[in-house]
């Protein structure tokens, strides 16, 4: 393992245990982007670093019974969390880098990453390695709870013109990772990039 992700798994893994606790009120926000993903029932997802799993309820509410629900996190830590939670019953938890998915390629309808990007060892690699895994025509939602600004307000700091997540540096890094943007919402209250599979 490299030590970029080594890092990220030392990171969440120290914050595993109360991280739900810590941000009780995410969940309509989580319900809110799902929605504007567009799924449909009998789709198949896959949440990427899906942390303690937020976002499988919605995920599997928008598939339905018939529709697959994959969740993948590099942290151990966090999908025992997840399976604490019970939100193991919304979905398949796979211990897994979103750099190197042990999926099929165009497999999945559609990625759903909540607070990814900025965790990404390799962004532009590892973006592509989530479109592998879509098929064309398939969605990648990049969420966040709170926008960029709120964020770094959370966390004590400024942000930078380097930041991966605004709009005129991640538009170019999902275009040739394999995506085109479609939408994108920075507001205090969440932060939301769609993007579509290109052919």
């Amino acid at each position: 393992m490299s030590d970029e992700r080594e890092h990220v798994q030392e990171f969440f893994t120290a914050r595993a245990a109360d991280w739900d606790s810590r941000f009780p009120d995410d969940g309509p926000a989580f319900a809110a982007a799902v929605a504007e993903m567009g799924l449909r029932e009998g789709d198949r997802v896959l949440d990427a670093g899906c942390g303690t799993g937020r976002a499988l309820p919605p995920l599997r509410a928008a598939v339905g019974p018939a529709g697959v629900v994959v969740a993948a996190d590099l942290t151990p830590a966090m999908l025992e969390a997840a399976v604490r939670a019970g939100r193991d019953r919304d979905g398949w938890l796979l211990l897994a880098d979103v750099g190197a998915l042990p999926l099929q390629a165009e497999s999945l309808d559609a990625v759903f990453a909540a607070g990814l990007v900025s965790h990404l060892p390799q962004p532009s690699q590892n973006l592509r390695e989530l479109a592998r895994v879509v098929r064309p025509g398939g969605t990648l939602a990049l969420f966040h709870p709170v926008g960029r600004a709120a964020l770094a307000a959370r966390q004590g700091r400024r942000l930078t013109p380097g930041d991966l997540r605004t709009e005129p540096n991640l538009r170019p890094l999902l275009s040739e990772s394999g995506w085109r943007m479609t939408s994108y919402a920075d507001e205090d209250a969440r932060f939301l990039a769609l993007a579509v599979r290109e052919g």
